[in-house]
């Protein structure tokens, strides 16, 4: 049950573990790591099974509130995880697709930040600069991470020191569910980029096209073919900005260490600039700057992902008819290349 100190800290959490009461015949919860806020409250990183036990599926995971100030991402997930829980009481062809693919949700992977109202965890690191991956080329001041203090932002850890708690369980959570099978797909949510929504793909720590590149744009083309009028600008990092330290880069590099394996991490970007654009007092919130404040836009960002959500599922399970064989990769791969680099 929910401690009453930290319902009103973090309403986010609440809201989960009501979601998770409401599955509770579906669901599989377990909690990955407990974060402890100054003055002793800890606060619990859950991550929630459902859909197939077969260890071989393929797999999806769901991913936010790495960020603190980005609560949209959390709410994002948690509005899919909510949804999925309602529709399992009548929609049949969901429970035939949970039959073949196993889901991940992980909604608030940093509720320490998140309660303080922080970008970085509670130690003042950000989570996504803090894997032991560094940028090839120079990277952006600040914003592609640094070792100076934590009181500035984008701070990446003391260096030659241990990943933070978070994202040490983040990353033994995803290194279990992508050990036996062969295809995998993941989304982080964000927000703050810009005035269009984006979905980046790896690498951000160099610029050279990551290998399942022909894979990348095989699930782009089914993506837009199925969603004609999609507002998403899909890149790779690098073409924004290249950065240290990018925990899907390292668990991708990982991920190539299993023979066999096509594992396509993707981070959502919520442009918020065009919330504030609409709403400019939100410039005077920190929260405002990452988060819709009005109710109704809120709403609508929570509505217009879901789609993106449904496809990573289903894309997922129907992996064996889309992913390319070998004799197409090469080709696909320089149609990507032209594409994007």
């Amino acid at each position: 049950m929910l401690h009453w100190m930290y319902r009103r800290l973090l309403p986010e959490l609440a809201t989960l573990e009501r979601v998770i009461e409401l599955g509770a015949d579906s669901l599989r919860p377990r909690v990955l790591a407990q974060i402890t806020l100054p003055g002793g409250t800890q606060l619990p990183v859950h991550a929630i099974e459902l859909g197939s036990t077969d260890l071989r599926a393929p797999w999806v995971g769901y991913f936010g509130g790495i960020h603190g100030l980005e609560r949209i991402g959390a709410e994002v997930v948690i509005a899919q995880l909510h949804s999925l829980v309602m529709r399992l009481q009548w929609d049949s062809t969901l429970h035939q697709l949970l039959d073949s693919v196993r889901l991940l949700f992980v909604p608030i992977v940093n509720p320490g930040g998140m309660a303080l109202g922080t970008r970085a965890n509670p130690q003042g690191v950000d989570l996504m600069r803090n894997a032991p991956v560094l940028a090839q080329d120079p990277v952006p001041f600040l914003v592609g991470g640094q070792r100076m203090s934590a009181r500035l932002p984008w701070y990446q850890g003391p260096a030659d020191s241990p990943m933070q708690v978070e994202n040490i369980a983040l990353c033994q959570c995803v290194n279990e569910a992508l050990a036996q099978c062969t295809f995998a797909l993941a989304v982080d949510c964000h927000s703050g980029f810009g005035a269009r929504d984006r979905l980046w793909f790896p690498y951000a720590h160099k610029r050279e096209p990551m290998t399942h590149l022909a894979e990348l744009q095989v699930l782009t083309d089914i993506f837009v073919q199925a969603h004609s009028y999609h507002r998403y600008v899909i890149e790779p990092q690098s073409v924004q900005y290249l950065a240290h330290g990018d925990v899907w880069d390292y668990l991708y590099l990982q991920s190539l260490q299993r023979p066999g394996q096509v594992f396509l991490p993707l981070t959502l970007e919520m442009g918020s600039w065009l919330w504030i654009k609409k709403n400019p007092r939100q410039l005077f919130s920190r929260h405002g700057i990452f988060n819709p404040l009005i109710q109704h836009r809120q709403q609508r960002v929570l509505r217009q992902h879901q789609s993106l959500l449904d496809f990573l599922a289903r894309a997922a399970s129907s992996c064996e008819r889309w992913l390319p064989a070998p004799s197409q990769r090469a080709t696909l791969h320089d149609q990507a290349l032209r594409n994007w680099y």
